[in-house]
């Protein structure tokens, strides 16, 4: 099925309600409890429709139904229900190269893929406070745990990497003593891991999350030490984009994601779409 078909498909699809769960987890909280966002006034709005991908699961993908589905999609039902906003809420898939246009001439108002607030974006756009960091981690086989202080042990390891990758300079920058090993494939890095080639590897958590609760690792490996997130190289996390003439929703955006970070809602959605957590 091509592109065009699966956005095609799933134009305007009319957003239900999520009723959350309160599982514990590790997730981090963005908000100060002492903060306070007043709900804003929506009663001029008209439409609040969401452009996305269908290329970044467990985010935004098609489901086997059709459907546009993942985190980012039941994120917003869960927003639009908070804002008691959900008869006027839509989701619509696009190429990423058609995002910010889409946007731009008034097609959308707000996109939910992962674009990055870069300081030329934020120029001309308005970004929510984010809902999730995708911090760095450490995988080492559970039989042979690291142990810590990570800084001092790692002086006497070896860590694999993807070669190039971000997470490469960020281990170099952070561990100036340790000695790493640069590959050209995750799979590559995660089979010597598995055979011992190697005493751990430094990557994406929620790429490594899959592969820890995965048939392919067989149960052999764990995460070992904290969540790096290092904003300076991975950005400033995931969030919601609108035009600055449409920054009366970014209030309410911030409003509804504040609730429901309070309510526990973000976090059961994490821990639906990430049961192995990497926080």
């Amino acid at each position: 099925m091509h592109f065009r078909t699966l956005a095609t498909t799933a134009l305007s699809i009319v957003l239900m309600a999520v009723s959350p769960a309160h599982a514990a987890s590790n997730f981090p909280h963005y908000w100060d409890g002492r903060e306070h966002v007043s709900k804003p006034n929506l009663s001029t709005i008209e439409r609040i429709r969401f452009v996305t991908t269908v290329d970044y699961p467990p985010f935004n993908f098609i489901d086997s139904t059709g459907r546009i589905s993942g985190f980012n999609i039941d994120l917003v039902r869960a927003i639009c229900d908070e804002l008691a906003v959900t008869a006027m809420c839509q989701v619509e898939a696009r190429p990423w190269n058609e995002l910010l246009p889409t946007l731009e001439n008034g097609e959308a108002e707000a996109i939910i893929a992962g674009l990055r607030p870069t300081a030329a974006l934020r120029q001309k756009l308005a970004f929510t406070t984010p809902y999730m960091m995708l911090p760095a981690r450490f995988v080492t086989l559970k039989e042979t745990p690291l142990t810590e202080p990570l800084a001092d042990t790692l002086e006497k390891k070896t860590v694999g990497v993807v070669a190039g990758s971000v997470h490469q300079v960020i281990f170099a920058n952070d561990f100036p003593k340790g000695h790493w090993v640069g590959y050209p494939s995750r799979d590559l890095l995660l089979k010597d891991l598995q055979a011992k080639k190697i005493d751990a590897v430094f990557g994406d958590g929620s790429d490594l999350s899959f592969w820890i609760g995965s048939i392919e690792s067989g149960n052999c490996c764990a995460f070992i030490g904290g969540p790096y997130i290092a904003p300076q190289f991975l950005g400033d996390g995931l969030t919601i984009a609108t035009t600055r003439k449409n920054s009366e929703l970014i209030d309410a955006f911030n409003f509804a994601l504040k609730a429901m970070e309070e309510k526990g809602t973000t976090s059961e959605l994490y821990l639906r779409y990430f049961p192995v957590d990497f926080y």
